[in-house]
């Protein structure tokens, strides 16, 4: 292990501009910020070990550990990975009985430029290195294209897992198309089998392992462990970035419906609802590029119990959304004078908020009061 970057014992300063932008919202104290590490490349994703030390990502394709503010070189084992544009490494996610088992689930672009897709691998870290690496999912659909992945994993309560995969760009009617991978969410056990619940299984028409669809570029998904709730937000095109509650079997419109237009300016639809398809719990226009998503439950914050955060690309922030008996009331903008790309957004053990900047001099920021 070599030190790569140490732990800023200054922290950034406090002065960190609290927006509010609806009626509702009590003001918020702003946070204090502090740099637990630095000298990232791009990272993507933050898991947390039950050691105290983290994991995270590198778009690039490096998982590395940091402990008491220092960076490991790359941890080995790490499956190959297809880095180009937005493709790369994304999420790291613990398995729900890692206490035992020592697994952890990474997600992934995976090919060649002619034919790549978003991956799922699931191995045992030892501490060092990544043991019986075992890749359990692949996108059936292929692309040439090296955007839209989705790539967020989040374990649902009766321990089976959800993965967002995106419409890979030029293929978005192939989010309408039950019969591949393509702009949906994909539920299966933690070995990479189909649940038999899921809502298509049996359905020759569709895929067993579709649990939603007619998504976009879902890059924010979470489970409210209090209501067993599945929230995920996803990138619109111009405008129409969306915040969903995801519920097995829905259809959420992409591209049939959306509240954004093509970057030409041109319309994608002349339809903003239709029966049948799903409205968003609310949606951005224009786009804020959302990337990450927690709910907080802790004691250090306690005006924001219940509350998801958000972290956008386009606008260099951290938005709060209020959220009362399921519904979206308010929402605020924080850290708009950090003036960063927001990667990943995490609720600590410690009761902290964590983000991840996205730059080549990527950090990982604790939010205290």
């Amino acid at each position: 292990m070599t030190n790569r970057s140490s732990i800023c014992k200054s922290g950034i300063a406090a002065a960190v501009l609290a927006v509010s932008i609806s009626f509702g919202m009590a003001e918020a104290a702003e946070p204090k910020l502090t740099t637990v590490a630095e000298g990232l490349d791009f990272p993507w994703s933050l898991a947390f070990l039950p050691d105290g030390a983290m994991l995270v990502t590198e778009r690039s394709g490096q998982l590395r550990r940091i402990e008491d503010g220092v960076v490991s070189e790359p941890i080995p084992g790490v499956p190959q990975v297809y880095v180009e544009s937005q493709g790369g490494l994304f999420d790291v996610v613990l398995h729900p009985d890692y206490a035992n088992n020592n697994m952890i689930y990474l997600t992934y672009a995976g090919g060649t430029p002619e034919a790549n897709a978003t991956h799922v691998a699931r191995a045992r870290y030892d501490g060092t290195s990544l043991q019986d690496l075992e890749v359990i999912f692949s996108v059936d659909r292929k692309k040439d294209t090296p955007v839209h992945y989705g790539g967020r994993l989040a374990f649902l309560a009766d321990g089976t897992f959800v993965v967002t995969t995106g419409d890979g760009f030029d293929y978005r009617e192939q989010a309408q198309n039950f019969g591949n991978h393509l702009g949906s969410t994909i539920r299966l056990n933690d070995d990479g089998s189909v649940p038999a619940d899921n809502p298509y299984v049996g359905d020759e028409n569709a895929n067993d392992e579709i649990w939603t669809n007619g998504h976009r570029n879902p890059q924010g998904l979470v489970l409210d462990p209090m209501t067993d709730k599945l929230y995920l937000h996803e990138h619109g095109p111009k405008g129409g970035d969306e915040l969903n509650l995801i519920e097995p079997g829905k259809n959420y419109g992409w591209p049939v419906i959306t509240y954004g237009r093509d970057y030409s300016g041109a319309a994608i639809t002349p339809w903003t609802e239709r029966s049948g398809l799903e409205q968003p719990m609310t949606y951005w226009v224009p786009s804020v590029a959302p990337s990450g998503l927690a709910i907080y439950y802790g004691d250090k914050f306690p005006e924001w119990q219940g509350d998801l955060f958000i972290g956008t690309l386009v606008e260099h922030s951290l938005r709060r959304v209020d959220l009362e008996d399921g519904k979206v009331v308010g929402q605020e903008i924080l850290l708009s004078d950090l003036d960063e790309r927001i990667r990943d957004v995490r609720l600590g053990p410690d009761g902290s908020l964590y983000i991840l900047t996205d730059s080549d001099e990527g950090r990982v920021i604790r939010l205290d009061p």
